[in-house]
């Protein structure tokens, strides 16, 4: 990539982080609405009708499960959550795998519902609990190096890639850019190879660019696998 070519996805991305950020204080339709955090609590532990309980795929503390490719839910943002929910509802989204009953089950519950399980699992603490690289390694499957990973993370790929914590940060600096460190490793890897591949499609688009979609053309496996490494097993995103 040149340059400019460069410059222009970095400062595309940078305008994504302000337009979302400033949705906050125009009318953000999440922003004023109260939620019902003991409502959340029940949905996520016992379900609520055809919604079945998250805490079988995520866990208990929320903290995902790389044997179901299921992420980290814990303090990765209310609003990103609400999107996510209302995207899967909408057919916006579909993963594969276990991640396809998402769809099924956010259709199940209402637009109150989905805001107090997103308010539920922002009360959770900030519990950390690494993927196990090891583990996934001997079982057969592709672990990328961290050290490279960070190196990706941190400073980015030179003319090609911006850093990643540049949106994301420790806790993500706009309403729908997550916190991604301790994400679950497979469920990292998927991600990146589906919004490569063009299967997942509802990232934040800046005039007419999907941002995630963008950035992940331009990593290779290796790179996929390392940045997840990174970010699966770090305590936070600060070099």
């Amino acid at each position: 990539m040149h340059k400019s070519t460069f410059m222009f996805l970095s400062w595309l991305i940078l305008s994504a982080v302000t337009l979302q950020s400033q949705a906050v204080f125009a009318g953000d339709p999440v922003a004023n609405l109260r939620a019902d955090v003991a409502n959340g609590q029940t949905i996520y532990n016992e379900g609520k009708g055809d919604a079945t309980a998250c805490q079988g795929c995520h866990g208990e503390k929320a903290l995902g499960m790389d044997a179901m490719a299921a992420p980290r839910l814990a303090n990765v943002g209310q609003r990103y959550v609400i999107k996510q929910l209302i995207d899967y509802a909408a057919g916006k989204r579909t993963d594969a795998g276990a991640g396809a009953a998402m769809n099924d089950i956010a259709k199940a519950l209402n637009e109150q519902d989905r805001r107090d399980v997103a308010a539920y699992l922002d009360l959770f603490e900030n519990e950390m609990e690494s993927s196990d690289l090891k583990s996934l390694a001997a079982d057969g499957g592709k672990v990328g190096n961290p050290k490279n990973g960070k190196i990706i993370m941190t400073k980015g790929i030179k003319h090609l890639v911006p850093a990643c914590q540049d949106c994301h940060g420790l806790s993500g600096h706009a309403p729908n850019i997550p916190a991604i460190h301790q994400q679950k490793y497979v469920y990292l890897v998927n991600q990146l190879n589906s919004y490569r591949n063009g299967s997942r499609a509802n990232d934040q688009i800046v005039y007419k660019v999907g941002i995630m979609r963008g950035i992940a053309k331009k990593l290779t496996d290796e790179n996929i696998a390392d940045i997840a490494a990174y970010l699966s097993t770090v305590p936070s995103l600060k070099p």
